[in-house]
């Protein structure tokens, strides 16, 4: 029978993670964009064994769809809006966790929460990636006969504002 579990992060719990994570991320100043994205990548291979709890996986996979839109030329996110992302998956480059993932069936658990974290405060950036890749896979196939690049331009143009209008209203609340 399985067996559930559920708890409440305080704003206290969350702050402390927020913090560790900011100065996991100053301390990840030295990695290239590449060394994050692979130690992201790194922990989605490896936390997606069996042996790992489902919510635990289901949440770190999650962060897949932001290394697959830093390394999407087509969506080519720049700037600080790709600073902004690379920052968020800084956490997972650090191989000193809260908790250590050689711990059965805890290892994950400061990940996952943290990977909850990241998806949330980079939803904006994530809705827009995977509206351009719907319109790349879906809607782009009505448009024969026309300079794909033309479309795919400026439905990224729409999708990056968009996303960064969303961003400052949110802050603005």
């Amino acid at each position: 029978m399985p067996l559930r579990i559920t708890f409440e992060l305080s704003d206290r719990d969350l702050s402390y993670l927020r913090k560790r994570m900011g100065e996991v991320r100053k301390a990840a100043g030295d990695r290239s964009e590449q060394e994050i994205c692979a130690a992201a990548r790194k922990l989605l291979a490896t936390a997606d064994a069996p042996a790992t709890p489902r919510f635990m996986r289901e949440r770190i996979r999650r962060l897949g769809v932001l290394t697959e839109m830093l390394e999407d030329a087509d969506f080519g996110i720049e700037g600080a809006d790709r600073q902004r992302v690379v920052q968020a998956l800084a956490y997972f480059a650090e191989p000193l966790d809260v908790i250590p993932d050689a711990v059965p069936g805890l290892g994950f658990l400061d990940d996952a929460i943290l990977a909850e974290l990241v998806v949330r405060q980079t939803r904006h950036e994530i809705e827009a990636y995977e509206d351009f890749r719907h319109y790349r896979r879906v809607e782009l196939k009505k448009h024969k006969g026309v300079s794909k690049g033309e479309y795919l331009k400026a439905r990224r143009r729409q999708l990056h504002a968009r996303m960064r209008r969303r961003r400052r209203r949110l802050r603005s609340l």
